[in-house]
């Protein structure tokens, strides 16, 4: 038996939409993506309701969102970077789930970020270096919320055989 209800948190880029759908089919679940159903409810991208209605907006919209996610049995989510880090949504996660932290490298994370910038309102106008260093900011902030998930994979630890573990080691 596998976990029933899984939560991926970690920095944009570092593969949470990747492994949700990857998990999802291993514990035939549904794989949802936080940051789409928010674009799905408020009909409008992220980086308009960054801009229009601004971040304060768009983190209660997320965390009400977050919290549909009690009624629901089975599932994956992948969380948007920030979402663990307000409205203590990283304690409602872990009591309602088993949190993975996905902690890839700057280096990883500005390579894959690179080519997706104009769909990323927080970097959208980043040179490759300032990404850098936005990036190693936002980590220092969000680390304090991260290190609070149940478990922690880094780099070369982020595989299909040590996801499975931890989704399996959590069956009920």
């Amino acid at each position: 038996m596998a976990a029933e209800k899984v939560f991926l948190i970690g920095m944009m880029g570092s593969g949470k939409s990747f492994w949700t759908s990857k998990i999802a089919k291993w514990i035939k679940a549904g794989g949802y993506d936080l940051d789409d159903l928010i674009v799905m409810m408020e009909e409008k991208t992220i980086t308009e309701i960054f801009e229009e209605d601004g971040e304060a907006y768009f983190r209660k919209a997320e965390t009400k969102i977050l919290k549909w996610f009690s009624e629901k049995k089975k599932f994956v989510l992948a969380t948007g970077g920030g979402t663990p880090c307000f409205q203590a949504n990283i304690d409602w996660m872990k009591k309602e789930g088993v949190v993975i932290w996905l902690d890839e490298s700057i280096e990883v994370l500005v390579e894959r970020l690179s080519s997706q910038k104009e769909h990323r309102p927080l970097i959208a106008n980043l040179s490759n270096e300032e990404l850098s260093n936005f990036l190693q900011n936002k980590i220092l902030e969000r680390t304090p919320f991260y290190q609070q998930a149940h478990y922690r994979l880094t780099g070369d630890q982020i595989t299909e055989s040590a996801l499975k573990k931890i989704v399996q080691k959590h069956g009920s």
